[in-house]
């Protein structure tokens, strides 16, 4: 993405959580920005401009503090749990042409072979890329592979001018063959077994069954008894 979103920010003197608290009651974002050497400046962002300039991760804005414009990065973006609204946010100064180290998630896309199962062991790969020139996503497929097929994060096709920062090695989908029914009562009269745990067998059952049946007699003849 090499567009930015211009933001207004103010630098605020008081810290600690009540005075977050009554930044958030104004409708504002407190925040950070710090990078280059810099002294940290603390800020208050405006709370709708921020929420959509920050829907997307690694975001790149211009801040606009007291007439002073700073490129930063958005390194980290605390929400609510439940509301989902921005709690606090780090931006690191950023400069036109550096390149920055990020996550950039990595989305699975198709349909493997019948009877497979496919796992994602990377959710995200560490990249160096042009501060605006940021990838959103990685895309890898599955489309038609077979079980016992391996996906590498080396394997993984990044736009040009970026570069893998995470072990080219390290497993990001693997394509299983899926268990069949069969094999899994198998493991898990394996594990019972392992466990001490015995299994009842059709005999047991049967013979759990008749007991069960006597008792009943038992019980209704002492009724016609008591009768």
């Amino acid at each position: 993405m090499s567009d930015t979103t211009k933001i207004s920010a103010e630098k605020r003197t008081e810290f600690g959580k009540g005075a977050a608290r009554r930044i958030r009651r104004a409708d504002k974002v407190p925040a950070v920005l710090y990078g280059h050497g810099t002294d940290p400046i603390h800020l208050s962002l405006p709370g709708h401009e921020a929420m959509l300039a920050l829907r997307l991760t690694n975001a790149i804005l211009t801040l606009d503090v007291e007439g002073e414009e700073h490129l930063a990065l958005a390194k980290d973006v605390q929400r609510d749990p439940i509301k989902r609204t921005l709690e606090h946010v780090d931006l690191v100064i950023v400069r036109r042409g550096e390149k920055v180290t990020v996550d950039i998630a990595v989305h699975v896309e198709g349909e493997a072979a019948p009877e497979t199962v496919v796992t994602t062991d990377q959710t995200e790969l560490t990249v160096e890329a042009d501060a605006l020139s940021i990838p959103e996503s990685f895309t890898v497929s599955v489309e038609g592979l077979e079980a016992g097929t391996q996906i590498l994060a080396g394997e993984v096709e990044l736009p040009a001018g970026v570069t893998l920062v995470t072990d080219p090695e390290a497993l990001v989908v693997n394509v299983a063959q899926a268990i069949s029914e069969e094999a899994l009562e198998a493991e898990l009269a394996e594990a019972e077994a392992e466990a001490g745990i015995e299994a009842d067998t059709p005999e047991d059952e049967a013979a759990e069954g008749d007991g069960d049946e006597a008792a009943a007699e038992g019980e209704g003849a002492e009724e016609k008894t008591e009768e």
